[in-house]
């Protein structure tokens, strides 16, 4: 075994988070832990929300924030060395504790190299084996002892496999939109209640806005043509992704679109929009716990998608429309996440206003199936991990 501690005080607890989405979980984590555990420490991969929270970063998790295997087999040698050094810096730590915060690809293999080492393991969010990689509930076998899944239909999945699994609902639910909250939203930002706003979340990684940012600022210029009092909000992570939206903004010559570029903040762009165009991904939730009606594209490698493509087990990749087992957000991706395609779509939901008022209706239910204190039940499980790792708490 790598290590216990007599109790909490001065104990690491390893975690990597691989994107902003897991940013937020984990920083939620951190500090519900802490709040009961004050003297433990967190170490890892992560982005600004978890080190604001306390947790020492050894690497930022944009290294990690990588789609698709044509995009991650490029970056194979270096994600291998990281994930090395982290299991390394881990050994050193002696820490008793791994918590991987989504991020499967990476997170498994090491969670399984220190479960190993018989270090209590947690996975924080499924990963979405009800869509496709069904065969990776092995693999969660052997590399994880407890996983928290944010969908109440999660459980069931893991029946047989030894893996004890909590749900702890999605953090997401407990912020959900309320009737008042798109008037809120477009005060703070200052659009005008009458005035149509289209949110354009073209993703968190470099590679979706690589693939995304174009196609998006194209499709902006074509609502625009038709709907000429449109104005657009734009969140995005980092201020390396505004410089990057903004130079392909000025290189396609559309620097007179109406734009709000905001840093972070998609919840209150999707609050205040009446359409969002929405990148796949935790995205999608969250539009739908802002009670945004929307639309689903996603491009990737041409490789990507073919393997995608045979591996698919549901006809969505949207998270509202695998929740509702139908068609709630249009999906259009690859060859059908087209300027055309996707101006037309917003524009048509736009108008339509009662399939809107329908929709938002749906997302409160949705928002009211997933709420529960879900840092609170995962600080939990971590002491309780803790406890059976041999540390007093």
């Amino acid at each position: 075994m790598i290590g216990t501690a007599p109790d909490a005080a001065g104990v690491t607890i390893g975690i990597v988070a691989g994107e902003a989405s897991g940013d937020a979980l984990g920083s939620e984590l951190i500090r519900a832990v802490q709040a009961r555990l004050p003297g433990v420490r967190f170490a890892g991969i992560g982005g600004p929300r978890m080190e604001a929270a306390g947790c020492s970063l050894w690497y930022p998790h944009t290294e990690l924030a990588l789609r698709g295997y044509a995009e991650v087999i490029t970056h194979l040698p270096a994600l291998l060395r990281i994930r090395g050094d982290v299991f390394r810096r881990l050994c050193a730590a002696n820490a008793p504790l791994f918590v991987g915060v989504d991020a499967p690809d990476f997170n498994l293999g090491l969670e399984a190299r220190l479960k190993r080492r018989r270090v209590r393991t947690i996975h924080y969010v499924s990963p979405s084996v009800w869509a496709w990689r069904r065969e990776r509930i092995g693999k969660m076998a052997r590399s994880v002892d407890h996983l928290l899944a944010l969908f109440p239909f999660e459980p069931p999945l893991y029946a047989d496999t030894g893996i004890k699994v909590t749900f702890v609902g999605h953090p997401l639910a407990a912020s959900a939109a309320t009737a008042s909250s798109r008037r809120e939203a477009r005060e703070l930002l200052k659009f005008e209640m009458g005035v149509p706003v289209f949110a354009l979340l073209p993703g968190s990684r470099m590679s979706e806005l690589e693939m995304h940012t174009e196609l998006l600022l194209k499709t902006a210029a074509a609502i625009l043509e038709a709907q000429p009092q449109a104005r657009f909000v734009v969140p995005l992570v980092s201020r390396d992704a505004r410089e990057y939206f903004e130079r392909v903004q000025y290189r396609l010559k559309l620097e007179s679109l109406s734009l709000k570029l905001l840093y972070g903040h998609a919840g209150d762009a999707l609050r205040a929009a009446d359409v969002g165009i929405v990148a796949s991904g935790t995205a999608t939730l969250e539009a739908a716990m802002a009670r945004c009606p929307h639309l689903v594209f996603y491009r990737v490698h041409p490789v990507t998608a073919q393997i995608v493509k045979r591996r698919l087990l549901l006809p969505f990749v949207g998270l509202p429309n695998i929740l509702a087992g139908r068609f709630v957000a249009p999906e259009f991706l690859q060859c059908s996440a087209t300027v055309d395609n996707l101006s037309r779509a917003a524009l048509n939901l736009y108008d339509d206003v009662v399939t809107r008022r329908r929709t938002e209706t749906f997302f409160a239910s949705l928002a009211a199936a997933l709420t529960a204190d879900s840092a609170t039940i995962a600080a939990e499980v971590v002491m309780g991990e803790l406890r059976t790792a041999g540390v007093a708490c």
